[in-house]
């Protein structure tokens, strides 16, 4: 399994971006793909996890981010809206198969991880 994310950059507060996750190995539809992110001198945070048409979603980001599937093309997508400066961190990408759906915000749970990109949100 490989996890490759990008789409991260430099935006002002009030913009988008989109995060792509494009993966390898799990295509399964038992697999669940999550979004996760780390500000410097903080812990990784959950932000979004999907497994087929079921998404969760972190409070701090409800209603302004949207995770969706594209299967025919292996990838995961993070649509980040009304950007803010504390939403600045890298983020990550994560599957795991088989998890139990009441654990999909932690992220020590996850066995397949995507290199970080980078976002920075500026006021």
């Amino acid at each position: 399994v490989q996890l490759q994310a990008s789409g991260g950059g430099s935006v002002q507060a009030g913009g988008s971006l989109r995060l792509s996750c494009l993966y390898s190995g799990c295509t399964s539809s038992g697999y669940v793909m999550g979004w996760f992110r780390q500000a410097p001198g903080k812990e990784r945070e959950f932000v979004s996890a999907i497994r087929g048409g079921t998404t969760r979603y972190a409070d701090s980001v409800k209603g302004r981010f949207t995770i969706s599937r594209d299967n025919g093309k292996n990838t995961v997508y993070l649509q980040m809206n009304s950007l803010k400066p504390e939403d600045t961190a890298v983020y990550y990408c994560a599957g795991k198969y088989g998890l139990i759906w009441s654990e999909f915000a932690r992220w020590t749970v996850y066995d397949y991880w995507g290199q970080g990109t980078l976002v920075t949100v500026s006021s």
